[in-house]
């Protein structure tokens, strides 16, 4: 096990011990909880397509044997539960041998297990401690309980790396107070635990060392519900208390006029949100606006994963490609944050290309 993993939280005197999945997943039974890690440290536990694959086949074999209530999901590590996808990898398979089937493998893989947790035939509670981002929102926001804590930090970066917010986090993005969720899409702007709460990505917020007290609960066949007692009392959303020029310049359906209203503000927050949509890679910025609108009216979280695996089989397949090569190179590879986008500004997209990918 990787020495950042002994700096997880600490199995409760009931756990019989951590057995691996994958080379990168851990399972356990604490009575009748199942329990599962991802191990994945160095990385902040970065999703790979066999971590996807273990963890489905663990929630079906354990949904199948009858013996498990529910299951925990945590990530090792002080840094985080989990920092997303593995995009630099899909970014090699792109230009490897891999091809366009490998990368698309991993999306269909990955929203197979985000969904089979959304339906909760075997409710997942979530413990979305630290970094969690994009992949992982796919995991922990969906979950029957999602807890974060007084250090996490959420975020749906992909636009920008020339991609948009998938795992179907657009469901509850599109259902966020006002244009709260909009904001958050458009811009992958990182927000505080009580700011996810605030838009329905989680559920409460609890102490880091509270975690192991409530597994040790849930294994006795307690339900997963509200943690009580051990929610720490509401805290206040800086996202929330921005609502008056967030609704205001958000709303509608062409992302060039939003980003003008944010310069025609007068608040440092819009004028910094304004930068940080002006540095996004425009395409992924108009797809996400259309993606969002349309995922308002899709009823079920299925349904949003289904749009997104369409979405991202177009952007794999067709010349946005070029944009996710580019953003990944920009930031996670070559890390000079100075992506060459196709685009020069949003003004420059044409309509037709971003409805055509739906």
């Amino acid at each position: 096990m990787e020495e950042a993993a002994k700096r997880s939280p600490v199995p409760g005197p009931d756990l019989a011990g951590w057995t691996p999945a994958n080379e990168h997943v851990l399972v356990a039974r604490q009575g009748t909880l199942g329990r599962i890690r991802l191990n994945r440290p160095r990385a902040i536990n970065a999703l790979t397509l066999d971590m996807v694959t273990a963890m489905t086949a663990q929630l079906r074999r354990w949904a199948e044997e009858g013996t498990v209530r529910a299951v925990a999901l945590d990530g090792a590590g002080d840094r985080g539960m989990c920092a997303g996808g593995d995009v630099r990898a899909i970014r090699d398979s792109l230009l490897g041998s891999g091809g366009v089937e490998q990368a698309v493998q991993f999306w269909e893989s990955e929203y197979t297990l985000d969904q089979l947790i959304a339906e909760a035939e075997l409710p997942v509670a979530a413990f979305m401690d630290g970094v969690v981002m994009g992949g992982g929102i796919g995991l922990g926001g969906h979950a029957a309980l999602r807890l974060v804590t007084p250090r996490t930090r959420v975020a749906m970066p992909e636009t920008g790396i020339g991609f948009f917010p998938d795992v179907g986090a657009l469901h509850p993005l599109s259902r966020a107070p006002g244009e709260l969720g909009t904001h958050l899409a458009l811009t992958g702007a990182s927000v505080t635990g009580s700011d996810a709460i605030a838009v329905g990505l989680a559920d409460a917020m609890i102490e880091t060392g509270t975690w192991e007290d409530m597994c040790a609960q849930w294994a006795t066949g307690a339900p997963l519900v509200q943690p009580g007692e051990h929610a720490l009392p509401e805290q206040h959303s800086d996202l929330t208390a921005q609502r008056p020029w967030i609704d205001t310049c958000f709303t509608g359906d062409d992302a060039a006029t939003i980003e003008a209203r944010l310069l025609a503000r007068p608040e440092p927050e819009a004028q910094q949100a304004a930068a940080t949509l002006g540095s996004r890679c425009p395409f992924s910025v108009a797809v996400t606006l259309a993606a969002i609108r349309r995922a308002a009216e899709l009823p079920a979280v299925a349904d949003v994963l289904e749009q997104d695996l369409r979405l991202g089989t177009a952007f794999m397949r067709g010349d946005a490609a070029e944009d996710f090569i580019e953003g990944v190179r920009a930031v996670l590879v070559d890390r000079d944050h100075a992506p060459r986008w196709r685009h020069d500004s949003l003004a420059a997209i044409d309509r037709s290309e971003v409805l055509a990918l739906f």
